[in-house]
Formats: C-alpha cells, structure tokens, sequence
C-alpha cells in the first residue's frame, strides 16, 4: 500500500518521533483543558499554521476529543486551502506518513462518500501539497494510534456543508464510529497579507483580536455553518470556512449542540510582528 510522504515535517513541524513526543508532553503536561469534563466531544477546529504558533492549541483540541474515553474509528479532517469555486478533493485510499509512523486512509468510507459527490482524487504520490491535514495528523497519531483518517478539502460554499452532513450519515449507516476536524487560520492582518482596514500597531490587533475574529468564532460556537460561509466571504476571517462549516455540520449530524472554546491567540502573542494570524481551538459537544 503506497504511502504519503510528511512533506511539512522537519519545517513546521518536527521531523523525528523522539522531537514530536517531547513537544506534546510539554504542551500536554502545561495545559489540561479538559480534567473533569463530563461532555462527548464529537469534533472541532483546530488552526493549521507552524507548531511552534498554533501546535499547542491544536494539540489540545485532539487531546480533549479523548474525553469520554471514545476510541473512533476514523478522524475526518476536513481542511485545504481553496476558493468558492474550487472543486472538493479526497484521499481515497493509502497511508499518510507521519513521525510516529503511517496513518491508513479509511477506503469504504471515501469509497461510499465517493458515490454521493464528485471529487478529485488525490493519491499518496499525486497531489497538492497543503498544509491544513498535514499539521493535525501527527497529533492524531499520538492520541490515537489505531484510528484511520478521511483526509477531505472542501471549498468555502454550500456544498460543503452537505458533504459534512453526509459523511456523518454514511458513518452511521456503516457502523463507523468517526470525529471530525476542522482545519482553518484566522484573519490573515498586515502588509504581508494586503489586508489592514484598521491599520497597523496596536489598533488593528485589537480590531483582530475582539472584533474581526470574534464574530467568526462565535458563529462556530454556536454551530452555525452557512454564518462562517458568509461571515468568511465578507470579512477574510477564515481562510478555510469550507472545513470550518463542514466540520460543524458533521458534528451537528453526529449529535454537537453547541462549541466550546479552549483557546483563542494569534501569531503575534508568539512573535510580534506587523504581520499576524489569528487561531482558534474549539470543541464541539
């Protein structure tokens, strides 16, 4: 069976098991989010940009999904980096290297939804590099080391909230016990970006920070899929709201009410700069 190889590991990422392991058990060990939650998590969104800027967050979202003591048997990651018009993209089939070894893609799965819509089919040795999967499979590895994956990019549009609804139905009729992610960045702020309404310094962080990336995230909050579309499209908040609202219809499908927060910060708080992302880290329940 061919295998993906980690492109990003070794530059956003550490390229050795031994490295990865240190740095989650560091994250692990300095934020516990989740002790005492009586909840079922069923998914989340998580950001997508180098460890060092956004791993913690993310690692604690997957940290958080084993609450509950859930074992799925697959983890849907909804991500890449697309437009309202691009077409959806699936990784039927294969493995995914990862520094604490292959994650097996979840063929039936892809092979069901296949028959529902139309994708591009990626392979292990034909496709786009993108970060937006990558980043979340070493950390789904970590805390669920017998779990397959559904890697799927889905546009920022209305289909892609019926695909998130699909792929929950169809797990459920298969009898696959599945998780979903949601992987998006923020607003993208500052000259490096072409983007900065509010202009630089302290005014356009606070503008990012309590204005611009709070509306996004409270539709995410309260599971509102088309909000983040259209929410999206009008104020660059989400630079992946098809993943985001795949990923919330998924998760509404699969019984979510309603997100929780464990973490909102920017690349700014970790490197300041003119130039920042805002991240977040939400679970649904």
């Amino acid at each position: 069976m061919a295998t993906r190889r980690s492109d990003f590991a070794g530059s956003w990422y550490p390229s050795t098991e031994s490295e990865c392991r240190r740095v989650i058990e560091e994250w692990v060990s300095t934020t516990r989010p989740c002790q005492a939650q009586e909840r079922k998590y069923v998914g989340g969104i998580v950001p997508h940009a180098g460890w060092v800027f956004s791993g913690k967050v993310a690692c604690g979202v997957i940290e958080c999904l084993q609450t509950g003591g859930t074992r799925p048997d697959t983890f849907v990651v909804f991500g890449k980096h697309l437009h309202a018009s691009s077409r959806n993209y699936i990784m039927k089939e294969g493995r995914w290297a990862t520094p604490f070894g292959e994650l097996k893609v979840d063929r039936d799965l892809a092979e069901s939804l296949l028959a529902r819509f139309p994708f591009v089919q990626e392979t292990p040795t034909q496709y786009e590099q993108d970060n937006t999967i990558e980043l979340q499979l070493p950390l789904i590895r970590y805390f669920f080391p017998d779990a397959m994956i559904l890697p799927i990019g889905v546009p920022p549009a209305p289909k892609s909230v019926s695909i998130g609804k699909t792929v929950a139905e169809i797990a459920a009729s298969m009898n696959r016990t599945i998780m979903v992610i949601g992987s998006t960045d923020l607003t993208h702020y500052g000259p490096n970006y072409g983007f900065m309404p509010k202009g630089g310094g302290e005014k356009g962080l606070d503008w990012v920070k309590n204005e611009n990336d709070k509306r996004l995230r409270d539709l995410v909050l309260n599971m509102n899929a088309e909000g983040v579309l259209h929410e999206a499209l009008i104020n660059r908040n989400a630079c992946c709201a098809g993943a985001v609202a795949a990923a919330i219809a998924a998760s509404r499908k699969l019984g979510a009410e309603r997100g929780m927060e464990l973490f909102y910060t920017t690349s700014y708080d970790i490197r300041p700069d003119s130039s920042f992302v805002g991240y977040t880290g939400i679970l649904f329940h």
